[in-house]
């Protein structure tokens, strides 16, 4: 009988070696790189947790990524932000300045501060990271701002803003310097103050007439265009009587003059001279008095007016926003007065209504939204037939969403909309809408920038879109939405951060505004009323740069990117803990104990050394030995 030898190689035993070796070197390997394994078959079962956790951890990565990036763009947009605040503060501070010494170019030093300041705003306004402009909303690759020089001095094409304020105080004065104002003695006893033509934008408006000189008679203001006028009756008033004429200025504001009869001499200023000469006339009354209305009149006209005009070029300039323009010829109150606010949409005479006016079932639409008239109990998109202008106008001005609030003044209708381009108005009743002034349908609005619509410029009366022939200040996005919306981002799974930026927004762009309005205005150095223009204008350009109730402001936009940066940091803190738990559960699923691995070789170790004294008794074995 022979015994086969013992092959090591192929033996159950040598099988066992070669596991335990293979062991060891696994448990090697996990003790050197701390991972269970070199491939995602012998992690185990738990990896596919740890896929999951490495893939959000990916994700997060990302955000963090995204988050460094936006947070570069907020903190230049709010340095910039912040450098507009210190423009304003400067400008503002220069024209709150009583000193009004001009210069050769007819300018105070604080209007050449706001000049210099002006082109500054600019600079900062194209702001960029990288090549992105910061306030160009979504034309992120288009330059903001127009440069400083073009926008002021226009370009070999385009007339820039110093022309177009030129052209608006030719038009606002007219070329007798009186305002639009056209005034004469019917009577010799009498004085008339008519505006030039009804409806016209520019000029002086009459808005009240007070009287208290003894006998006379005060007539208006009324008509189209409107007028009022003072018969002394061959009565002399007594000293200290008073005529008082509130006037409406292109930009909203009022002024008022004020006479009052004086047997003083010489007579003082502010008054006219009660005629004392023997037999006494009072007609010379009444010419002097005219004599006193008409200086009066020319220095308002070329002071306050000058700088109101001044206000109102630059906002024809710069404001996207645009208005329709209508002139009332119908009214049949008993005694026919300028429309006003408190004007009835309807109603029988003597009320204080418009002729025709509107009935029960006629339409309003603006902009597609539809009111409706009714008898009474009007809600919602309804309006009762006697309602006011005034109530009309709101309930338009609730559908266009205008920022400034439509306006009846001097006669005349103004509806305001931020949007020009979709302003539309129609309605059933053509005739009542022709006595509100709007004698077409639809009803629009002239596209911005506004130019003086003939020329002479000093008799013109219309504004038209110069948009053709005008630079255009603000090159970015000007589309509808929030600016903020210009530019989003994801932080996170479920959160999106919006940070954008318009130069056109109303904050920026009415500071731009004012500040071009002063820097660019001058008047020569040595005329009669160049002081007085200065200080009018100076007085409106601080009101300007002076926060008001219910305006956005700079510091607006900064805390909505504030706000931006604050959800991003809460997003990445919550990312940081997130960091933390998923490293854990990959660790846990794919990292190999350090004691447990060298326990595990040890006890392997000990098991080979078995297995090799084993093999070794084996392999001396021989048939002796075996019986």
């Amino acid at each position: 009988m022979s015994i086969a030898s013992i092959n090591y190689s192929s033996s159950i035993l040598g099988a066992q070696i070669r596991n335990i070796n293979q062991q060891l070197t696994d448990l090697s390997t996990q003790l050197s790189t701390g991972k269970l394994s070199q491939n995602y078959s012998g992690m185990g079962t738990n990896e596919g947790f740890a896929i999951a956790g490495r893939a959000q951890l990916s994700n997060i990565a990302a955000y963090t990524d995204t988050i460094t990036n936006v947070n570069v763009s907020i903190n230049l947009a709010n340095t910039a932000l912040q450098s507009l605040t210190k423009i304003r503060s400067t400008v503002q501070t220069g024209s709150a300045n009583t000193a009004q010494d001009l210069n050769v170019n007819g300018q105070t030093v604080a209007q050449n501060t706001a000049a210099a300041q002006f082109g500054s705003m600019v600079g900062v306004l194209n702001t960029q990271t990288g090549n992105r402009y910061l306030f160009s909303g979504t034309a992120v690759n288009t330059q903001s701002v127009t440069d400083a020089g073009d926008i002021i001095n226009g370009t070999t094409t385009q007339a820039g803003f110093k022309t177009v304020m030129a052209e608006r105080q030719a038009a606002d004065l007219g070329a007798s310097g009186m305002g639009r104002l056209v005034q004469t003695q019917p009577t010799a006893s009498s004085v008339q103050v008519s505006e030039d033509v009804a409806g016209s934008p520019f000029g002086l408006k009459i808005k009240t007439v007070s009287s208290t000189l003894s006998g006379a008679t005060v007539t208006g203001p009324s008509g189209s265009p409107v007028s009022f006028s003072v018969d002394l009756n061959g009565v002399n008033p007594n000293n200290g009587d008073k005529l008082s004429i509130q006037f409406t200025l292109p930009d909203g504001t009022t002024e008022q003059i004020d006479l009052t009869a004086s047997s003083a001499t010489p007579t003082p200023l502010g008054s006219f001279a009660i005629d004392a000469s023997t037999p006494v006339n009072p007609n010379n009354t009444a010419a002097n008095l005219n004599t006193a209305l008409n200086t009066a009149i020319q220095k308002l006209a070329n002071t306050s007016l000058v700088a109101a005009s001044a206000i109102v070029a630059g906002d024809n300039f710069f404001n996207t926003a645009s208005s329709a323009i209508g002139t009332p010829v119908n009214n049949q109150a008993a005694t026919p007065a300028a429309i006003s606010g408190a004007t009835a949409l309807s109603g029988a005479s003597p009320s204080d209504s418009i002729s025709p006016g509107f009935v029960t079932g006629d339409t309003i639409t603006v902009n597609g939204t539809t009111l409706t008239f009714v008898a009474s109990g009007a809600t919602g998109n309804q309006l009762n037939v006697t309602d006011s202008i005034q109530t009309l106008l709101s309930k338009i001005d609730a559908i266009t969403g205008t920022s400034k609030p439509s306006t009846v003044h001097g006669g005349s209708i103004t509806i305001n909309t931020d949007d020009a381009a979709s302003l539309n108005i129609t309605t059933s009743n053509t005739g009542a809408l022709s006595a509100l002034g709007f004698g077409s349908t639809p009803v629009t609005a002239t596209q911005p920038p506004l130019r003086v619509g003939s020329s002479p410029a000093s008799a013109a009366t219309t504004l038209v879109n110069g948009s053709a022939t005008t630079v255009k200040w603000y090159l970015g996005n000007d589309g509808p939405g929030s600016p903020r919306s210009t530019a989003m981002a994801r932080v996170d799974d479920a959160v999106t951060v919006q940070y954008g930026a318009q130069a056109n927004e109303d904050a920026i762009r009415r500071q731009l505004q004012a500040i071009a309005v002063f820097g660019t205005f001058s008047t020569s150095p040595t005329g009669q009323y160049s002081g007085g223009q200065v200080s009018a204008l100076s007085l409106r350009v601080t009101q300007a740069l002076t926060q008001q109730p219910g305006q956005q402001r700079i510091e607006d936009i900064q805390t909505d990117i504030a706000m931006a940066q604050n959800t991003m940091k809460d997003a990445s803190t919550r990312q940081t803990q997130a960091k933390a738990q998923l490293q854990a559960i990959i660790d846990q699923a794919e990292s190999a104990s350090p004691d447990q691995v060298a326990s595990e070789i040890l006890a392997l170790q000990n098991a080979l050394q078995a297995s090799y004294q084993v093999t070794s008794n084996l392999a001396q074995l021989s048939l002796v030995k075996f019986l």
